[in-house]
């Protein structure tokens, strides 16, 4: 197993659980750390966390350099660090054919991610939070509070640091930051204390309905799915060859919930990006299936073209 670590509290507490579990488990662990460049001194900071890192007795333990995009696109400068970082740790831990990736998000970040959820309107699968295991990735400590990992570096007298970006409560920090120092607190001075754990329960039941729905949806999606050799014969032009047929009557009476989720289960399955297909998009390609009139295709994210052919669905790309 491979440890994320970047020298802050939770992280270095992760560490040093994966230190003393690992090899009583029969296993073996080791580190990464990622040097995103972004502030002034984060080459030491890295160097310190990767140091403490060896004094645990992981092995291997690794400084990765991170490119960060920046620009028009890139989701601003949080997201583009967050995707470089990623994009790092699993590239890397691919390479060490690694079984599995530890990273250290706490409850506070679970708060923090279903508070954010809920002032963009989200649904469901963004209200569920982060999860336990996606693939390779781990998130052991979701149960724990930030105050708990804390604890455990100074039990253990190791030197943790922290991000000064994640302390500022400015109109011009990050958003993440503004809820962490400023609203969270606020709201356990209004509604009482245990707000964080309260939108943490919250997260963890909508992710047993999320995946009762997403099953759902699979299941509508392999349903209603036209097979290629059926949709197109096999001389016609690569572009067509390549589009997605869905029976518009075997979509046609399941609940919205479902079928709108099937809807974007075929949309990304057919070439939209998934960060950028919105629920508006969704909810014009369910009017294809629903409002019918005989509207033209419909543009989406990703190059897409979506229109009802005879009574079928088609996605293709434009």
């Amino acid at each position: 197993m491979l440890v994320a670590c970047s020298g802050g509290a939770d992280s270095l507490a992760l560490a040093a659980t994966a230190a003393f579990v690992a090899p009583r488990l029969g296993l073996h662990a080791g580190a990464l750390v990622v040097d995103h460049g972004l502030q002034p001194g984060s080459a030491a900071v890295a160097e310190r966390a990767a140091e403490q890192c060896r004094d645990l007795g992981l092995r291997p333990v690794e400084v990765l350099r991170a490119t960060v995009a920046s620009g028009p696109g890139t989701g601003g400068p949080e997201a583009s660090a967050r995707a470089a970082r990623y994009a790092l740790l699993h590239e890397r831990s691919e390479r060490l054919d690694t079984a599995a990736l530890l990273v250290g998000h706490t409850l506070d970040d679970q708060a923090e991610t279903v508070l954010l959820g809920l002032a963009r309107g989200s649904g469901a699968r963004s209200l569920a939070g982060m999860r336990e295991h996606v693939g390779a990735l781990r998130r052991p400590f979701l149960s724990l509070r930030r105050s708990e990992t804390e604890q455990v570096c100074t039990a253990l007298g190791l030197d943790w640091w922290d991000d000064p970006t994640n302390l500022d409560d400015s109109p011009d920090a990050p958003l993440r930051s503004q809820v962490r120092a400023r609203v969270l607190p606020l709201l356990d001075d209004v509604l009482g204390p245990g707000v964080a754990r309260a939108l943490a329960r919250t997260a963890e039941q909508l992710r047993d309905d999320d995946d009762a729905l997403a099953a759902l949806a699979d299941d509508l999606v392999a349903r209603a799915l036209v097979p290629t050799d059926e949709a197109v014969p096999a001389a016609a032009p690569a572009d067509v060859r390549c589009e997605t047929r869905l029976t518009v009557a075997a979509l046609l009476g399941t609940p919205a919930a479902v079928r709108r989720r099937a809807l974007r289960v075929a949309a990304t399955g057919a070439g939209c990006p998934a960060g950028a297909l919105t629920r508006t998009h969704v909810l014009e390609l369910d009017r294809l299936l629903t409002a019918w009139r005989g509207q033209g295709p419909l543009h989406l994210p990703g190059g897409i073209v979506a229109r009802r052919d005879c009574g079928t669905l088609v996605l293709r790309p434009s």
